[in-house]
């Protein structure tokens, strides 16, 4: 699943080909995408005429800053944006199509059909589901250490499972959250009850400085991530837990072991994770 390094190079490389495009009518050929509203036919009507103006990001969403509206787009295992002539032919798996008034396209395609599209009038976004939901993204102001140390202190679970918690952070998913524990050496099986202030710091510390390199480098390349562009993402080089099983760990030398906790395939060094 893209997360928001991901997301965020998705959201730059997008700027740089569709802002200020206006969309002339719009091709839905996979319904249950579109969430809000639940018509497909007034989806379309909606946006007809809009101009994009701008595209946000919340955790692992996207937000296309229509005239009138706000176009929330979750890209949830597969999804894609990428952009064509419209005389380019439609690849498979292609299920919403944003024809513009010039010779352009905006293209959604997405193999597991996971993604979801809702549109609510602009500025109330931020007020209703999807996104009222979502905690602080880790660039935000509001990612603060107390408001971290809370949300750790206020509960037993394992802190990988908190990491992933969207109400609690949004947009770290599996692959920065193995990530950023090892960096801050902490077993991801600990209880976040039982963290000191100093780990939730260097916890702190390191999820954003690994989400910074990451969206430096693009995202990283895992299974069919692409950017829009069809760019690979170069993350992947920098990895040091995620994906790098039975390899020797960058620190001590011994092999990474991968291990479930809470369901979710988990990359760690038992040497310098101890529990």
């Amino acid at each position: 699943m893209p997360e928001l390094p991901e997301v965020e190079t998705i959201r730059n490389t997008l700027k740089r080909f569709i802002l200020n495009r206006t969309i002339d009518h719009v091709s839905v050929y996979w319904p249950n995408i579109i969430k809000k509203p639940d018509d497909v036919e007034h989806f379309k009507q909606l946006l007809h005429g809009q101009t994009i103006q701008d595209i946000g990001r919340k955790g692992k969403f996207l937000l296309f800053e229509l005239t009138d509206y706000t176009l929330i787009s979750h890209l949830r295992m597969e999804g894609k944006y990428s952009v064509h002539y419209k005389d380019e032919p439609i690849k498979k798996h292609t299920h919403v199509i944003f024809s513009f008034t010039t010779e352009e396209e905006l293209r959604y395609n997405d193999v597991r059909k996971f993604g979801t599209m809702h549109i609510v009038k602009k500025g109330e976004e931020c007020n209703q589901k999807p996104l009222n939901q979502l905690g602080p993204d880790p660039f935000d102001k509001e990612f603060t250490f107390d408001y971290f140390y809370k949300k750790f202190k206020n509960t037993n679970r394992s802190i990988k499972s908190v990491l992933l918690d969207q109400t609690v952070v949004a947009g770290l998913g599996n692959i920065y959250v193995d990530e950023t524990l090892f960096k801050a050496r902490v077993h991801p099986l600990k209880k976040s009850d039982k963290l000191t202030k100093k780990e939730v710091q260097e916890i702190q510390k390191q999820a954003i400085h690994t989400l910074e390199e990451a969206v430096a480098q693009g995202g990283t390349t895992i299974r069919s991530y692409v950017n829009s562009q069809g760019e690979m993402g170069m993350f992947q080089q920098e990895l040091s837990v995620y994906g790098q099983e039975n390899k020797g760990c960058k620190n001590c030398g011994k092999p990474i072991t991968k291990m479930k906790v809470g369901g979710r395939g988990t990359h760690i060094c038992l040497n310098c994770q101890k529990l």
